[in-house]
C-alpha cells in the first residue's frame, strides 16, 4: 500500500515562504501525477497545484501562481511545494495526493491521500 506524509506546515508571517513535502512510502510514485490540495476551515478542499510523472508538466491554481512551485524528486519518492509571499488567504491544511491520471488529480479524483499539514498564515 502507498503512504503519503506531508510535512513542513507551519505559523508564518504574511510575504514569508515555506517548504512543504510528501513522502511516499511502499511504491514508486515515479509514474504517478502528485498534486496538492488545501482545505481551510470551513471550506471546501480545493485544488492548489498538480506535477506530472516525469515532473515536466505543472499546473496551479490562479490564486497561487507566480507564488507557489511544485517539484518531485523520484529518486527520493518526495513531492515538493514550495510556498512564497505567503498571505493570509493561504493558510489552511494542505494535502498532498497522488493517482495514475494528472487530468483525474487535478479535479481531486485520486487514489491515496496524505493526512494533511497545517500552513497558517499570520497578517
Amino acid at each position: 500500500q502507498v503512504q503519503l506524509v506531508e510535512s513542513g506546515g507551519a505559523l508564518v508571517q504574511a510575504g514569508g515562504s515555506l517548504r512543504l513535502s510528501c513522502a511516499a512510502s511502499g511504491s514508486s510514485v515515479s509514474n504517478y501525477a502528485m498534486g496538492w490540495f488545501r482545505q481551510a476551515p470551513g471550506k471546501e478542499r480545493e485544488f492548489v497545484a498538480a506535477i506530472s510523472g516525469g515532473g515536466s508538466t505543472t499546473d496551479y491554481a490562479d490564486s497561487v501562481k507566480g507564488r507557489f512551485s511544485i517539484s518531485r524528486d523520484n529518486a527520493k519518492k518526495t513531492v515538493y511545494l514550495q510556498m512564497n509571499s505567503l498571505k493570509p488567504e493561504d493558510t489552511a491544511v494542505y494535502y498532498c495526493a497522488r493517482d495514475n491520471s494528472y487530468r483525474s488529480l487535478k479535479m481531486g479524483r485520486c487514489d491515496y491521500w496524505g493526512q494533511g499539514t497545517q500552513v497558517t498564515v499570520s497578517s
